[in-house]
């Protein structure tokens, strides 16, 4: 019979997580998945680490290295389920994320993108629940803006949601000529057209280990063309214009710390400043030597345990 479930599993040189990530979907409460594995070109042992855990539920695909996009777009097409279910290889389910996932959709049948409430990992120290712009209870409900609750953290994250494969291939499927952001990219086509549900328990944890390298300088152009794929849909929806100028200040700080100054100065003249908050816009006032100053602190906050941030 069809399972109500495919977990899609993206995995390209785990093997120091994914074990764990297998072992949480096997401890879920609501059993009713398949789960197809696309091994995109591994180099290490990162198959090695589960080949002990996977049972007939599971299916592994091995191709070679095409990136993320590819490989979740074509985990999805070999997909049985009558609903996908995300998760990255080195993020971790809760063993209530498939249940919680299940009563979202039976009771918002009408949503089209199903989102459980999630924490973030900074470090092996600090752990903190994801921090949204509107205000939530107990119960499930649909969001009323999204753009607007999701500018400090977004309401769906990857290994956090749920959608019919009619749906995603409805709107495009991944981007694969997008090399980051492609979730972000997605999130936005969905909540474009549709309605999004939220669960507020939290059901996953999210790995952001790697929150100091804003300043890496890769992909910043595809960053950029990313948030102005939607330059005719924010001059109607003052919500979505917020949270693309949000994402341009984010890129701008990338690229003014690694000398990116032609498009640097692109995004400061296309960023609406009645946008930002006071902190996001100082930021982009301050000299390089300081903005690295501010980030080498931060990390030491971290490490104490202490999470400050530009966002709210």
């Amino acid at each position: 019979m069809m399972p109500f479930f495919s977990v899609i599993i993206p995995l390209y040189n785990k093997e120091d997580h994914i074990k764990g990530t297998i072992k949480s979907v096997l401890n879920q409460e609501f059993k009713d998945f398949e789960v197809i594995i696309v091994n995109d070109g591994s180099t290490d042992e990162s198959l090695k680490k589960i080949e002990t855990l996977i049972d007939n539920r599971f299916k592994i695909i091995n191709q070679d290295n095409q990136g993320v996009s590819h490989a979740r777009n074509i985990g999805i097409a070999e997909s049985k389920g009558s609903y996908i279910a995300l998760l990255d290889a080195d993020d971790f389910w809760y063993e209530n994320h498939l249940s919680d996932l299940k009563k979202l959709i039976k009771r918002f049948p009408e949503a089209g993108l199903f989102c459980n409430n999630y924490e973030i990992s900074y470090n092996n120290k600090l752990i903190k629940p994801a921090t949204f712009n509107f205000e939530y209870n107990n119960y499930p409900m649909i969001i009323k803006d999204y753009f607007k609750s999701s500018i400090i953290n977004s309401i769906a994250w990857t290994s956090s949601v749920a959608f019919t494969k009619e749906s995603f291939i409805r709107i495009g499927k991944f981007n694969l000529k997008l090399r980051t952001g492609q979730d972000i990219d997605l999130w936005i086509r969905y909540a474009l057209k549709y309605a999004i549900a939220f669960s507020p328990k939290i059901s996953m944890r999210y790995h952001n280990f790697d929150i100091n390298s804003l300043s890496k300088t890769e992909y910043n152009y595809e960053r950029y063309n990313l948030v102005n794929n939607y330059a005719e849909e924010e001059e109607t929806n003052n919500s979505l214009k917020k949270y693309l100028d949000i994402n341009r200040y984010a890129i701008a700080i990338r690229c003014f710390l690694n000398n990116e100054k032609t498009l640097y100065k692109k995004l400061k003249k296309e960023i609406d400043y009645k946008n930002l908050n006071s902190k996001q816009r100082i930021l982009l006032m301050l000299p390089k030597p300081i903005l690295i100053t501010i980030k080498w602190f931060q990390k030491i906050l971290i490490d104490k345990k202490i999470y400050l941030t530009a966002y709210k």
